[in-house]
């Protein structure tokens, strides 16, 4: 970030930068995690056309879990080493408010993305609790590939399933 830049800086209405670079294992481990100017721009790019038109459809506050990362704190979460995380272009959230599947169900039919991932959604702990997930989402632009996906645990490895549909059905999660 250069001076002109802060955390405060506003991505569009209702997003700013700080929720795209706040990160518990950062702060962890004492990893910057500080997005360079290009990647602030990715991230103003994902916010102005996926995530504030979710907003305004949805009505209510959307929490982002997981946004910018560096590559010292994508290692240590465990990120593939090509994640758009490490470019801005992608932001896991939830909605405290709203069932998660309703709100894929509107990024799938109402916006353009790159990505879209319902991830470990519905997936059981071992302490029997049900985990709720998150939705991941991604911006690349003209190279959008709408690719539509979920994963789950399965015997301790990630899998990704491709959605074919034009909704996802709460029972196939």
């Amino acid at each position: 970030m250069n001076a002109s830049t802060s955390l405060s800086t506003r991505l569009s209405n209702n997003f700013i930068l700080n929720e795209f670079t706040i990160s518990q294992v950062a702060e962890r481990h004492g990893y910057k995690n500080e997005p360079n100017e290009k990647q602030i721009e990715n991230l103003r790019l994902l916010c102005v056309n996926v995530l504030q038109p979710l907003r305004e459809i949805i009505a209510v506050s959307i929490f982002i879990n997981s946004g910018f990362r560096s590559f010292d704190v994508n290692a240590a979460v465990g990120g593939k080493f090509n994640s758009q995380h490490l470019e801005g272009k992608a932001a896991d959230f939830i909605v405290p408010s709203m069932n998660l599947v309703d709100v894929f169900n509107i990024i799938l039919q109402k916006l353009l993305f790159d990505q879209l991932i319902y991830e470990f959604g519905n997936q059981p702990r071992l302490d029997r609790r049900v985990e709720a997930g998150w939705i991941h989402v991604s911006w690349n632009g003209e190279l959008n590939r709408k690719d539509v996906m979920i994963s789950k645990k399965v015997h301790g490895e990630t899998v990704y399933e491709t959605v074919k549909s034009e909704t996802l059905d709460v029972r196939s999660v």
